[in-house]
């Protein structure tokens, strides 16, 4: 059995900075090379509690925590998001990322939030409005308009 440290949620296993042991295999081929966790030693141990911390930043806390940050990138309006784009063209090089969406929210003055919040209805690869929900709390939806934008 190996010990380890969690970095992310794992399903069925625990959240960021639990600390799990896991047989060998599942920690040397899957968690450890895909950056789910990081073997536990005394110095990693004492790294709990940044990542609790940083995880700690970006989650919903409650119903009405989540109540008000629905209500404040509603109040937004559109967010401006700069991506790769061909000139002749709408189309853009590659496509707009959860990551890239958290980012221009920050940016905006809006709330931290995780990526993993952010639900995008297929890709975004054309330049021009779009809208994504951004799932807060089981009961709380956020409907948020980006502007995509060429760079």
């Amino acid at each position: 059995m190996a010990k380890i440290i969690l970095t992310t949620d794992v399903d069925h296993l625990g959240g960021p900075g639990d600390i799990v042991e896991v047989k060998d295999g599942y920690a040397r081929n899957y968690l450890l090379p895909r950056g789910y966790a990081i073997p536990s030693s005394k110095g990693a141990e004492k790294n709990i509690r940044t990542i609790r911390r940083a995880q700690e930043a970006r989650r919903v806390r409650d119903l009405d925590h989540a109540k008000e940050l629905k209500t404040q990138l509603e109040g937004m309006g559109h967010i401006a998001v700069a991506a790769k784009a061909s000139e002749g063209s709408k189309k853009l090089f590659g496509s707009v990322t959860t990551a890239d969406i958290v980012g221009a929210i920050k940016a905006a003055g809006g709330p931290l939030l995780d990526k993993r919040v952010i639900h995008v209805d297929g890709h975004i690869k054309t330049v021009g409005k779009h809208a994504v929900t951004a799932r807060l709390h089981p009961d709380v939806k956020a409907d948020v308009k980006l502007d995509v934008q060429p760079k």
